[in-house]
């Protein structure tokens, strides 16, 4: 007979919508092996009571578990995110005196280089992705181990992770858990996938001065997204880094050692980051100045959060300083009313559609003031959900130009009537410039998401848990209606400050904490709060009232927020 206290407890889960029970400390990696089955690629990872955790996690509690695969967005982060791994333990062990940067994202791939050389031999390419299909096919184990800071830091240090090591010991932690393939060891403040051998598709290709990673279709994950033929997009990065450079910020350690000096310092950087801003507005002015005589619309065009209303404000004035006098027309003041927006594949009301626009009222408005005539232009309210109108009218003067700001501004559809030859298209984005360390980047959409929540929260009446369940119907249309058309633009510009996060944490925290474990957003603010955990506190007071920043944290001079 068995003795009571020989018995194993059991904990009940239900896994995928069925009952189960299983011994406590049971690694929910045994438990994923039962229903590989059901998913048509690997599984990478799971939410166990809407935390996102990794497949090493044992089971202490009662609860929850939804596994995922690559087909997922949550899939995908991990997906891309150990493949970086594999890539840099590749790069290890080929090229040991060698310093792999993962530097930005391009289309559905990344861009890498190796610190100070102006390009890679395709043959070193050649043996990378060698060595990483090698290491695919031996199917390593990614172990999470969580470590004394003291262990860890002495195990980064002898990888050659200088620059993590830097900015760990910065954070102070007691615990750091970082991931052990065989002999090689290396941290991630994003989850990793299990085992070497479930991210079989990519491919390295020779792009500038580097090389690509590229990941697989998110539409179909058995093969691989297309090239990123994106020359404008890799030009405004190139850009991106080089302010990073001249900021002597282009990750947190960097970030840490202007933050922890003095008052002079932060203003410094702070300062620097807004007068390269200002500077490419007044060339962007300038470029227009130059084409005055053709051209009768500014579009301006980018993804949510991006900063278009305070940018086209700041190209207004710069317009203005050269003697030019434009008008501005926001195509959020031309939203349909709320209960006559479409409504996308998945039912939910669809912002970012052509037809979210009330396509007629704004192109007869735009005749009217083209051909010289004053109209009264409506506001949206987006707490009402609805147009007012409350006598605003605008009228230009011959020879200035119209400055039409939002999402679709770079399609055709938007302006029929208007020859392109008189049109300057403008696309603006938050590339986030600063990245975690050389093999932790910082997604840009992560940046624009946190902006999102802190201005929704102030000027929307939005609450995060509200933005959060939005989001995704966000980035849907930000893939159907912004994207296809970003290398149509004249000229692009990065909205996005090096400094932000540490003053955006402020702000979006106590938001995010929010947001409750019940709610299956739960998993996603943790992960932006994990992102936040990571910055200094910085004080806004030090923000110049017309930042872009000012557009989400409120307090701006441009426009009244």
């Amino acid at each position: 007979m068995v003795q009571e206290s020989q018995k194993q407890e059991l904990i009940s889960l239900s896994v995928m919508g069925k009952n189960l029970e299983v011994p406590v400390g049971t690694t929910l990696l045994n438990i994923a092996a039962s229903y590989e089955d059901e998913f048509q690629y690997p599984i990478l990872g799971a939410r166990f009571n809407n935390e996102l955790v990794d497949l090493y996690t044992e089971i202490t509690k009662p609860g929850n578990i939804q596994f995922f695969d690559v087909t997922t967005e949550d899939g995908m982060r991990i997906y891309r995110q150990s493949l970086v791994f594999i890539l840099a333990k590749a790069a290890g062990e080929l090229f040991p005196n060698r310093r792999l940067v993962v530097e930005h994202s391009l289309g559905k791939s990344y861009y890498c280089e190796f610190a100070g050389e102006d390009e890679v031999s395709p043959l070193d390419i050649i043996a990378l992705e060698a060595k990483m299909r090698e290491i695919v096919e031996a199917e390593e184990p990614i172990i999470p181990q969580f470590l004394s800071s003291e262990n860890a830091l002495r195990i980064l240090e002898a990888q050659g992770h200088a620059e993590k090591v830097a900015f760990l010991q910065e954070l102070d932690w007691k615990k750091i858990k970082i991931y052990c393939a065989g002999s090689y060891s290396n941290y991630s403040y994003q989850l990793l996938a299990p085992d070497t051998g479930r991210m079989k598709v990519f491919k390295l290709q020779n792009y500038a001065k580097g090389f690509i990673l590229r990941f697989p279709d998110p539409q179909n994950p058995s093969e691989l997204a297309p090239y990123p033929n994106l020359p404008k997009l890799g030009q405004v990065f190139r850009e991106s880094e080089e302010w990073a450079n001249i900021l002597g910020v282009d990750n947190l350690d960097g970030f840490f050692h202007f933050v922890k000096r003095d008052y002079e310092d932060v203003t410094s950087l702070i300062h620097i980051a807004e007068a390269l801003q200002e500077k490419k507005i007044a060339s962007i002015a300038d470029d227009i100045y130059g084409q005055r005589d053709k051209l009768r619309l500014i579009l301006i065009a980018g993804p949510s959060s991006s900063g278009k209303t305070t940018f086209a404000q700041r190209l207004a004035i710069q317009l203005r300083v050269l003697g030019l006098q434009p008008v501005k027309i926001s195509l959020d003041d031309y939203f349909v009313n709320r209960d006559q927006t479409p409504r996308d594949e998945c039912g939910e009301i669809d912002f970012e559609c052509l037809e979210a626009i009330d396509l007629a009222l704004f192109n007869d408005h735009l005749q009217k003031l083209i051909a010289g005539y004053a109209v009264e232009t409506p506001v949206f309210n987006f707490q009402s959900g609805g147009r007012e109108w409350n006598g605003h009218k605008l009228q230009v003067s011959p020879g200035n130009p119209i400055i039409i700001e939002g999402i679709h501004g770079l399609n055709e559809r938007l302006t029929p009537a208007i020859n392109r030859e008189n049109k300057y298209k403008i696309y603006i984005s938050a590339l986030t410039q600063i990245s975690i360390d050389d093999h932790n980047r910082i997604p840009t959409t992560d940046t624009r998401l946190i902006r999102r929540i802190v201005r929704d929260h102030l000027f929307r009446g939005q609450t995060a848990l509200g933005t959060l369940k939005l989001w995704p119907s966000v980035r849907r249309g930000e893939e159907r209606n912004i994207f296809p058309f970003q290398e149509e633009a004249d000229i692009m510009f990065n909205s996005s400050l090096v400094y932000e996060l540490g003053i955006l944490k402020k702000h979006a925290t106590p938001l995010l904490q929010e947001v409750s474990r019940e709610e299956k957003e739960y998993g996603d603010a943790q992960r932006l709060l994990n992102l936040l955990s990571y910055f200094p506190d910085v004080s806004e007071q030090y923000v110049p009232l017309n930042s872009i920043l000012r557009e989400f944290i409120g307090g701006s001079s441009i426009h009244g927020k």
